[in-house]
């Protein structure tokens, strides 16, 4: 176990709206961790050295002003808000930020924290992601930053950012696993009843999506009729005679209006329903696999899980129910 070192403060920003959760995950992450050998002083710093008052109505106490903070900081932690719009048009909270990032050992982002991350130029050229639902916006927003909606965190450099809420918790125990190493990483996870690498991606918890925007008519015609019946046997000559174009011209509508091939979103619709049989349905897999088109089940796991990041036996497993039903 190394000594304390003043790199091992990790520093807070907090501010009016911030998301409760954004920040006391990642807490309770550090105090297990220093009940467990580890050496972190915890800080949180607000806009003017005022408690604020979070997303869930609860105030969360200040240690000092933003300002007024001098000299190294091991880890800067800026997590996300509701109202993400207001804190990456703060000017004031951003220069704040882009000054103790300077001087950071790290500097890490929960959820839609990486929106004023990214509004501070500190993203700019990296890989990042964010919470799966905001993906697209920091993305057109932010055109220099290279955004990966999928993974639960991201290192790239001296930058960390984390997925959607609950993620915070996840990057802490990375940041606890490269300070202090995986024994202790361990055993802070099995204290918080968490995995210690959450298996998949974001993608097994986003809303199936609805059929793309396109104002083309020849691709509406093949898109509504994909999603109508998914089950039908579909290839690209097919899928072209439904919109009354060659294949050449539908794959480079295709291309053009979605950025996929036809094949690609006809794979993604039929696990978009298969999603929705596993949710909802008691069917087996070979029976859910027949039903939106993949003919086997064996189809079905393999791009299942390319798309999902699970197989579909542990996405019924996790997202059908809480288990609360059978002990009623």
């Amino acid at each position: 176990m190394r000594a304390p070192e003043r790199g091992d403060t990790v520093l807070f920003v907090v501010y009016d709206g911030v998301r409760l959760l954004d920040v006391t995950g990642p807490l309770e992450v550090l105090t297990v961790a220093n009940e467990h050998g580890g050496a972190y002083r915890s800080v949180l710093a607000s806009p003017d050295g005022r408690d604020v008052v979070s997303s869930a109505g609860a105030r969360l106490g200040a240690d000092v002003a933003l300002p007024d903070v001098v000299g190294p900081v091991g880890t800067l932690v800026v997590p996300g808000a509701p109202d993400w719009q207001a804190a990456a048009a703060d000017r004031a909270l951003l220069d704040q930020i882009c000054r103790l990032a300077a001087g950071a050992r790290r500097t890490a982002s929960v959820c839609a924290g990486a929106f004023a991350l990214a509004a501070t130029g500190l993203l700019d050229g990296r890989r990042v992601t964010t919470h799966w639902d905001l993906a697209d916006q920091l993305a057109a927003h932010f055109p220099a930053v290279t955004v990966d909606p999928d993974p639960i965190f991201i290192v790239d450099g001296r930058i960390i950012t984390s997925a959607g809420i609950t993620a915070g918790i996840d990057l802490t125990l990375a940041l606890v696993e490269a300070d202090l190493g995986p024994e202790i990483a361990r055993a802070v996870a099995r204290h918080l009843v968490v995995f210690m690498q959450r298996p998949g991606g974001q993608s097994q918890f986003s809303v199936r999506t609805s059929v793309e925007s396109t104002r083309n008519s020849v691709l509406r015609r093949v898109l509504d009729a994909v999603v109508a019946d998914p089950a039908r046997s579909y290839d690209l000559a097919g899928m072209a005679a439904l919109g009354g174009v060659s294949p050449r011209h539908l794959a480079r509508l295709f291309r053009a209006e979605l950025g996929t091939t036809p094949a690609g979103y006809l794979d993604r619709i039929r696990v978009e329903a298969a999603r929705g049989l596993l949710e909802r349905g008691d069917d087996t897999l070979d029976v859910v696999a027949r039903r939106v088109g993949f003919g086997s089940s064996e189809t079905m796991r393999r791009i299942f899980l390319r798309h999902v990041g699970v197989n579909p036996g542990a996405y019924r497993s996790r997202f059908r129910t809480t288990g609360i039903s059978g002990h009623q």
